[in-house]
């Protein structure tokens, strides 16, 4: 059973009640909330994600509560708690949608020290990885989002997850956050795709969330391998220009985006330098998104590295 076979009425009533119990990829989550105006377009955003039974052990007890006392009312305000902790300052109300998947990061970030988290997007053709480790600004969201629309396998837009043991890249296919511009550039490059309403005036601008493609979440389980680490930098009027980089160049990258890095010592360091050894690495600035996807579809045409 999947969140989408839930009538809307009775997702918005576990929602509030109970939780909403969901695998998204190793991850089971529990998703709780009493700001009721969230419902509609989480059930979308999760729609095709396995709901799993009270049986089965929850990773992360999450839940956006509303503003207590006067903040009820007066500039209404959305709490996060986790595990009945509150890691966040209140954000105003009408953030509480992306307030929950920025905490859903936060958490796999924070807890998860089995695995390298890197601060990237990862994309899959057939069995092998695509890694996007980006500063803030720099398309790589954008790029994804574009990437997984024009038949590219969504691993992850913001949390690139490896397996320290076989150094596979882990599914995620969470929801795409998008920001600014790249909401309108991705609505006009992909219509079918689902955004929620655009939310502005948070920290990062204005958000919406893509939800991932049906066919990703299906194969989140499946993992693959790195083939490649891209550096995107989107500069407007550029040709799309891919540029080899070094292998201490390009470890340096992985590492500085490895949430947990310096958590895991050697083992973080053995998996980094086990990608970079597997990985084709590059630099990579592009404008149009027709290009990059031409470019990305060659690197994927040439065969394993």
């Amino acid at each position: 059973m999947i969140v989408r076979d839930l009538s809307p009425a009775t997702f918005r009533e576990r929602l509030a009640g109970k939780g909403i119990r969901l695998a998204a990829g190793p991850f089971n989550c529990r998703l709780q909330s009493g700001v009721s105006e969230i419902a509609d377009e989480l059930a979308i955003l999760y729609a095709h994600h396995p709901l799993i039974d009270d049986s089965e052990f929850v990773d992360f007890h999450v839940a956006i509560e509303p503003g207590r006392g006067l903040r009820r009312w007066l500039k209404p305000q959305a709490h996060f708690v986790v595990d009945a902790v509150e890691p966040f300052t209140p954000l105003p109300r009408p953030q509480a949608l992306p307030m929950m998947e920025w905490g859903l990061n936060w958490c796999i970030t924070a807890y998860s020290q089995h695995i390298l988290v890197i601060h990237a997007a990862s994309v899959a053709k057939g069995n092998r990885a695509a890694i996007l480790p980006a500063p803030p600004g720099s398309g790589k969201s954008t790029l994804c989002a574009a990437l997984v629309n024009r038949g590219w396998r969504l691993l992850s837009d913001e949390l690139t997850l490896i397996n320290l043991q076989t150094g596979d890249v882990m599914g995620l296919a969470r929801p795409v956050n998008l920001k600014n511009a790249s909401i309108d550039i991705i609505r006009a490059y992909a219509p079918d795709a689902f955004l929620t309403r655009p939310v502005h005036d948070t920290t990062k601008g204005t958000v919406a969330m893509m939800a991932p493609p049906e066919a990703s979440v299906r194969a989140v389980n499946t993992p693959a391998r790195p083939a490649w680490m891209v550096l995107p930098r989107y500069r407007a009027g550029s040709e799309a220009t891919l540029t080899p980089m070094g292998n201490g160049t390009a470890l340096m990258q992985i590492a500085d985006n490895a949430m947990n890095y310096h958590i895991l010592g050697t083992r973080g360091f053995e998996a980094v330098g086990r990608m970079v050894d597997e990985c084709r690495s590059y630099s990579f600035e592009y404008s149009r998104l027709d290009d990059a996807i031409a470019i990305f579809d060659r690197l994927a045409a040439e065969g394993t590295p």
